[in-house]
């Protein structure tokens, strides 16, 4: 139940402060999740891998459905992509899904370290 509590926040939180700051403030949002709801590292770091994960592959599926798909085509042409929309944002919420990932399971472990855990 954690676990999809946390992924949720993550997602929200992530959409919310990419709104308003630089694409990096997913860590900070997967990082906080992190700390405010503990987990072992491990599920820590998939909650903030999935969170992240769906809130960026849905933004990016809306912005591409908002100019027909145009500028995703010519960036996926670019990369060694086949010109492949989809490839292009399954790739980019995969990269900011390690990001999310790992910013959660440094959380996770400046938790534990702090309480003394060592599980």
């Amino acid at each position: 139940m954690r676990f999809i509590l946390a992924s949720l926040l993550t997602a929200f939180f992530a959409i919310a402060l990419g709104t308003f700051l630089p694409w990096w403030s997913i860590a900070i949002s997967a990082f906080v999740v992190a700390v405010v709801l503990p987990l072992k590292p491990g599920i820590s770091f998939l909650a903030g891998f999935l969170g992240i994960f769906v809130g960026w592959t849905a933004i990016a599926i809306v912005r591409d459905a908002t100019n027909d798909g145009i500028l995703s085509h010519k960036i996926a042409a670019i990369l060694p992509l086949g010109g492949s929309s989809l490839a292009l944002i399954l790739l980019s919420g995969f990269i900011g899904a390690l990001v999310g990932g790992f910013a959660a399971l440094a959380g996770s472990m400046l938790l534990r370290l702090r309480t003394g855990d060592n599980v």
